[in-house]
């Protein structure tokens, strides 16, 4: 990892004058390309500073790493620092964001949507939806390409892997859970967006429930979203707490799942909330 270079002493007035770009600590990034077809992604990965796990860091795959990596960072770089008081070690954080100075890209609907939506056409601002349906090529990047060079440049705990994403990404992540759940061993879906492929998320959840009889899985699930998204249309937190009351009764030993509607919180303002929580459950002590 690189760190920026001492910078020359200056006089008291050019300190103060003085501009910078704040920058990560401990955090680098850079552009990888997949090996297939596809658009290129911004990965960024922050390192703690705390010394390794005999077994090796747990670490969290970021969707929209644009919007949510400085938010997750700076949770777990807070947090990690004094686990006896907070549960929570310090891990490895990757980011998958997108080559751009934007908060999102058009592309996540391509990389977190597991086919087109056949119900709506165009986004709320009435601009045409951008090409969807990649989730499973965007699955085979993380694990074919993203998740080898992570393990082999830092040290990590391949057991305690976790993914995080919102909304369209939430979405991604319980597609994840439901068609290769041995891929990670915590799933965390914020404000999932239930509502895109319906039909096909229902022929997913079946499918996985009639497997669990022979092929146990371990996975702890978290689905978060904010109490004020009652209001929306889409019915999300109705969906949501209902898979998780179908997947819960299942009463699969190597399967929990929690939901929380968090009181007072809309689509967005929910996401520092069910990041802070949510650490516990993928970073606890392993004492614990």
């Amino acid at each position: 990892m690189t760190f920026q270079s001492k910078q020359p002493q200056l006089d008291a007035p050019e300190q103060e004058n003085a501009r910078s770009v704040v920058k990560i600590p401990r955090a680098e990034q850079w552009i990888m390309n997949p090996s297939t077809e596809g658009h290129a992604y911004q990965i960024m990965v922050y390192e703690p500073a705390e010394e390794a796990p005999a077994s090796g860091y747990p670490v969290i795959y970021v969707l929209d790493a644009n919007a949510v990596f400085g938010t997750m960072v700076e949770a777990v770089r807070l947090q990690g620092r004094r686990p006896e008081k907070t549960g929570v070690i310090p891990a490895i954080v990757v980011g998958i964001g997108y080559p751009t100075e934007a908060t999102f890209s058009p592309h996540r609907y391509a990389d977190y949507t597991p086919e087109a939506t056949t119900e709506y056409t165009h986004q709320p601002d009435g601009t045409p939806l951008p090409p969807q349906g990649g989730a499973d090529r965007f699955l085979q990047f993380i694990e074919d390409e993203l998740k080898p060079r992570i393990e082999a440049q830092y040290r990590i705990n391949r057991s305690r892997q976790a993914i995080f994403g919102h909304s369209l990404g939430g979405l991604f992540v319980l597609h994840t859970l439901l068609t290769k759940p041995e891929a990670f061993r915590y799933y965390i879906a914020g404000s999932p967006s239930l509502h895109w492929n319906q039909k096909l998320m229902q022929t997913e959840e079946e499918a996985f429930i009639a497997r669990l009889d022979s092929d146990p899985i371990q996975a702890e699930v978290w689905i978060g979203i904010g109490e004020q998204e009652k209001i929306h249309p889409a019915g999300n937190n109705g969906r949501a707490l209902g898979l998780t009351e179908r997947l819960s009764s299942v009463n699969h030993p190597g399967l929990t799942i929690q939901f929380t509607e968090f009181e007072g919180e809309n689509h967005v303002s929910v996401l520092p909330y069910l990041i802070s929580r949510s650490l516990r459950m993928a970073c606890h002590p392993e004492t614990i």
